[in-house]
């Protein structure tokens, strides 16, 4: 029976592969949506982990993602917070997201002497901010090719973001800030911000004493309405369900996903069963039972559907290579974890495209069968 199963599927050999790039593609499809959010996620986490601070006061209507909340903090209020007593290191930071396909991601204004307070920058070439117009730009970034030069980016090279092309002076370790980073108030005067902040890193004396600078924050006149949070805190909140449009893109990407993989295992075991009407017939008059020929339709189907979660993982993974040769900056994350889900959910509805086919052949009279032309 194993032998016919798979004859049958190497006498159509097109419509074969074509149902297996179908269900390759809906795994490619989920898995990629998924990679490239949890990669911006995951990769946010760390970064700003690694900035050193150990507050984080925001706005009250700011989202949790950096980049995307504007700057609404008067800078001003910075020196309040600078004199309570287990207040160690205080900066303010201008985050704005970017999306444009030259500048993705987040950059950061940053006031670089407190920045560099918080935890200090580890530079591989070069030197901090000497005027408005430099850029400090991660290893990462400068990895990447200067369409200039087609080479990586090295110190004195023109980097562009924030529609301005900056001199970049110094080329530091990856996991501190953004990747690129500018003078906090050449980020304000692009932005139309001047002397605004969106957010405030605050380093603590002791950790102990996180509790006690929160306390004192909200107790200082003008600052009660800010929230403060502990990195720990911060990053606690920090998943995908949390993650702006994360589950609403997921889900239409999943939902059309299914639906392309469903249709064409649908229309391929459909096709397959009116054109073996007469070989179902000699089966069904040979004894063959009704869970026998579902058996043999749904195994023709579980064979495709297997081979293409496979073929979909391995294209996955190729996509992986494709994003860190074009798109080093954006992390592309692949989790076991999503790699068994989009496998159940290609695998599911393939079965459910092969179902109606099954019940039709099963139901099929041997006499008529026997008879079909």
């Amino acid at each position: 029976m194993n032998k016919l199963i798979f004859a049958n599927l190497l006498h159509r050999p097109l419509r074969s592969v074509i149902s297996v790039l179908a269900v390759a593609i809906e795994v490619v499809m989920i898995l990629s949506i998924v990679a490239i959010f949890n990669g911006m996620l995951n990769d946010q986490k760390e970064r700003t982990n690694g900035i050193g601070a150990d507050l984080i006061l925001r706005p009250s209507s700011a989202s949790i993602m950096n980049g995307i909340s504007g700057a609404p903090i008067p800078i001003v209020d910075i020196e309040a917070i600078r004199s309570l007593p287990h207040v160690a290191v205080a900066s303010p930071v201008i985050t704005q997201f970017r999306t444009a396909s030259n500048d993705f991601g987040v950059v950061y204004g940053i006031d670089y002497s407190s920045f560099n307070a918080l935890r200090p920058f580890v530079f591989a070439s070069g030197t901090p901010f000497r005027g408005p117009n430099d850029v400090i730009v991660d290893d990462v970034f400068a990895s990447g090719r200067n369409p200039a030069t087609g080479k990586p980016y090295a110190v004195g090279d023109t980097a562009t973001t924030m529609d301005h092309a900056f001199r970049i002076c110094g080329i530091v370790e990856a996991g501190k800030g953004g990747r690129k980073m500018i003078p906090i108030d050449t980020m304000g005067d692009l932005m139309g911000a001047q002397g605004r902040a969106s957010v405030f890193y605050i380093k603590s004396d002791d950790p102990a004493n996180d509790q006690a600078i929160i306390d004192e924050i909200h107790s200082t006149r003008g600052l009660e309405g800010f929230p403060v949070q502990t990195m720990q805190e911060w990053l606690s909140q920090m998943t995908p369900q949390n993650l702006p449009g994360f589950n609403q893109a997921l889900g239409i990407v999943t939902g059309i996903a299914v639906i392309i993989g469903f249709m064409v295992i649908f229309q391929s075991m459909y096709t397959a069963v009116l054109e073996r009407t007469r070989e179902i017939g000699i089966l069904k008059s040979m004894g063959a039972s009704k869970l026998t020929i579902v058996s043999i339709v749904l195994r023709e189907c579980a064979v495709l559907a297997i081979a293409g979660v496979a073929l979909g993982i391995a294209g996955t993974y190729g996509v992986s290579l494709l994003m860190a040769h074009f798109f080093p900056t954006t992390h592309f994350e692949i989790t076991a974890g999503w790699i068994v889900r989009a496998a159940l959910i290609a695998f599911t509805g393939s079965i459910g495209g092969a179902l109606y086919p099954a019940w039709m052949a099963a139901r099929k009279d041997p006499i008529d069968a026997l008879a079909y032309e």
